[in-house]
């Protein structure tokens, strides 16, 4: 807007009233023209709406219900003075919010020498849980499109980092950590949008994030009949058992051992075996073998009856050996330390 788009507009002096702007704001994730009662109410009360940006999603649906929308950019001075006599102004901020505009406002309101109108700020929109998460597939989807290395991949060569991110996450709950488990839980959950992505580009049998989400939100759904149906469940056991019950149902497995990826570490696969077992009320005897992968076995069976988790448990041991290595490693150098200049006893100084 030039300065003569505001001729005519009555001065600022103390027998007027100062007027409204407000300040009205949108959310990019929440499709277009699904506005709050308050905003619709501000938009068709305005005597003037104003809009820096002439390709704002909103402006359509604004036009088409009926709303006047000017595409002007006024100074603070300007805006100010076109509020005068108690007129109302609404300003739909663009994308990156009216930063000149609210700071000459604020310039002007501390000189202390204007009569300011009233200042509102009303969000028209609102993102709701997981918004964010649509960013982050308009990311991956641009990603995935301009990358030189993201364009190539494959669900194939992702496969070794997703066992890397999930190790990584778990690391990070063990320790105790939270700021690496928040940064851990969003590498996992990158692994699963570029898959979806990747999987859209399928030509026999493509699918997209939301296919992925739809699938489980249904899963959730069906096993969760204490919380979405008419059963109950008071206790962790009980929701157990209609879990299992459903996925049994889903699945129409014929053993208690259909199910179960092999290829996941040793002690891990003991234990998902021996629960299954327990789970199921069976009576299994230990394969009447020797070695070590048998002791091993039997630890994990024994460790998944009393409730621990033979993985966490050996990395709980595995990181106790680490650092009694660096203690003993320490100690090794303090020694060399010790005996610098005084030549190695079981190797005589060559001299040179």
């Amino acid at each position: 807007m030039n300065a003569t788009s505001f001729e005519g507009a009555p001065d600022t002096s103390p027998d007027l009233t100062p007027g409204r702007i407000v300040l009205l704001t949108t959310s990019h994730r929440v499709a277009p023209g699904l506005l709050s009662w308050p905003a619709w109410q501000a938009l068709r009360t305005a005597d003037r709406v104003l809009c820096a940006d002439a390709a704002h999603p909103q402006l359509p649906y604004l036009r088409e219900a009926g709303i006047p929308v000017a595409e002007e950019s006024p100074t603070a001075e300007e805006l100010v003075d076109v509020c005068a006599d108690g007129h109302t102004v609404v300003v739909v901020a663009t994308g990156e919010g009216e930063p000149a505009l609210t700071d000459g406002l604020a310039r002007l309101a501390g000189t202390g020498r204007v009569r300011m109108p009233e200042l509102e700020l009303l969000p028209a929109s609102y993102d709701l849980p997981g918004a964010r998460l649509l960013d982050l597939v308009q990311v991956m989807d641009r990603i995935r499109a301009e990358c030189p290395w993201s364009s190539r991949q494959t669900h194939q060569g992702l496969a070794k980092y997703g066992i890397e991110e999930a190790y990584e996450l778990v690391e990070a709950i063990e320790d105790g950590d939270r700021d690496e488990l928040r940064e851990e839980l969003g590498d996992v959950l990158l692994q699963v949008v570029f898959h979806a992505r990747i999987a859209e580009e399928n030509p026999d049998a493509p699918f997209s994030i939301d296919d992925v989400a739809a699938g489980i939100v249904a899963k959730l759904i069906h096993r969760h009949p204490h919380v979405f149906g008419d059963e109950t469940a008071s206790t962790p056991e009980e929701v157990k058992e209609h879990w299992l019950r459903t996925k049994a149902q889903e699945k129409r497995r014929t053993s208690v051992t259909e199910g179960i990826p092999l290829h996941q570490p040793g002690l891990a696969l003991a234990a998902k075996l021996a629960s299954r077992v327990r789970t199921a009320g069976l009576e299994v005897p230990l394969p009447k073998t020797e070695g070590v992968g048998y002791e091993l076995l039997a630890l994990a069976i024994r460790a998944e009856a009393e409730g621990v988790d033979p993985e966490a448990a050996l990395r709980a041991a595995a990181r106790a050996y680490r650092d009694a290595i660096r203690e003993t490693e320490s100690r090794g150098q303090r020694t060399d330390s010790d005996t610098a200049g005084t030549g190695d006893r079981r190797h005589p100084p060559t001299g040179d």
